[in-house]
């Protein structure tokens, strides 16, 4: 089994997310909700609409779901954005799957998971190992570049301990560069 790479190239993932926008509202949403939580392709394939907002409609700011112990999961306000409109456009119930295939009312497969993130992926010109995990391993690689604490992304990510999770993301450094813990008190 090939082992996929985080994309690190931000601007690579803005060329994903703008093609997917425009493909299609569910593997947008995909997309981002993958890249901006960490929750592992089964999981995320697996939300339904009714753990994501309530019967009025109104939105939840975290997500946890039963399918995984782990603690909720935060949604950014891009992620709700994309949430919102993925659920109103696709007029999906609140029993459905969030991602929802075309012909059933399964969630779609993992190898159309890996198609669309592929297709994307090749679209942006990106020529290293994508796959599903992909998603997973990015969130882990911008937050830790963004300097949150490695313990922090080990929880996230459920992982036994920091170093399986600098494995994981394929750092081999201790630290981020110039972190700079500033109380001003």
């Amino acid at each position: 089994m090939k082992t996929v790479e985080a994309i690190k190239d931000e601007e690579k993932l803005q060329t994903m997310k703008r093609y997917l926008k425009n493909k299609s509202t569910r593997d947008y949403c995909l997309f981002l909700l993958g890249i901006n939580t960490g929750i592992r392709i089964h999981d995320l394939l697996h939300i339904k609409v009714n753990e994501l907002m309530d019967e009025a409609g109104s939105m939840f700011t975290y997500l946890q779901s039963n399918l995984y112990n782990a603690p909720p999961v935060y949604l950014n306000d891009a992620v709700l954005l994309a949430l919102r409109t993925c659920i109103n456009e696709r007029d999906l119930k609140h029993s459905d799957f969030l991602f929802k295939s075309r012909k059933t009312n399964e969630p779609i497969s993992r190898q159309q998971a890996y198609r669309i993130i592929n297709e994307a992926s090749k679209h942006a010109g990106i020529t290293g190992s994508i796959g599903t995990h992909t998603l997973r391993k990015t969130f882990g690689y911008h937050a830790y570049k963004k300097g949150i604490a490695i313990s922090l992304i080990q929880k996230r990510l459920q992982h036994h301990t920091p170093s399986d999770t600098r494995q994981y993301l394929g750092l081999t450094t201790q630290a981020p560069k110039n972190l700079q813990l500033d109380v001003n008190l």
